[in-house]
């Protein structure tokens, strides 16, 4: 491999209809799919509350986020996975947790392996890329990190 190359370690992220792509160090843990009932009148986005580490983490539906409608995993195939946030509000909240539909896969990706397409971006989408053929999206994290601040208001 060649000094200049840049492979990134990132983690597939399978959500109801498509799979997201994140850097592996947006990722603090991956646990079992467990949460308590959201309760009523919350945003449709809110799968429930994890119990992580002392903290009460608001689980996001990545596809109601979206704008679709909220999938609940079943099977026991569903995964939480615990992210780090990065915007403005790290200090308040500093992980958040999403919902995914099956185990999130590791990959290790060089530059030229993911290519932009021009995908028509929901809300929680940055933006569509294709990985060694497959289509992916690059998850709005910001956005995210939004609704996860605002479930704890």
């Amino acid at each position: 491999m060649s000094e200049n190359s840049q492979s990134l370690s990132c983690v597939m992220i399978p959500v109801s209809d498509r799979q997201l792509l994140l850097p592996n160090v947006s990722i603090a843990e991956v646990v079992d799919f467990t949460s308590n009932d959201a309760g009523a009148n919350t945003p449709d986005w809110l799968a429930g509350f994890l119990d992580w580490r002392g903290l009460t983490l608001p689980v996001i539906s990545y596809d109601a986020a979206n704008g679709n409608k909220l999938t609940i995993p079943g099977d026991n195939r569903g995964r939480i996975i615990i992210l780090n946030t990065i915007g403005p509000n790290h200090q308040s909240t500093p992980f958040m947790a999403l919902v995914t539909q099956g185990i999130p896969s590791q990959a290790r990706l060089m530059e030229d392996q993911i290519r932009q397409l021009d995908g028509d971006p929901g809300p929680a989408d940055l933006m569509q890329v294709e990985v060694d053929g497959e289509p992916a999206w690059i998850p709005n994290l910001e956005y995210l990190e939004s609704l996860a601040v605002d479930a704890h208001h």
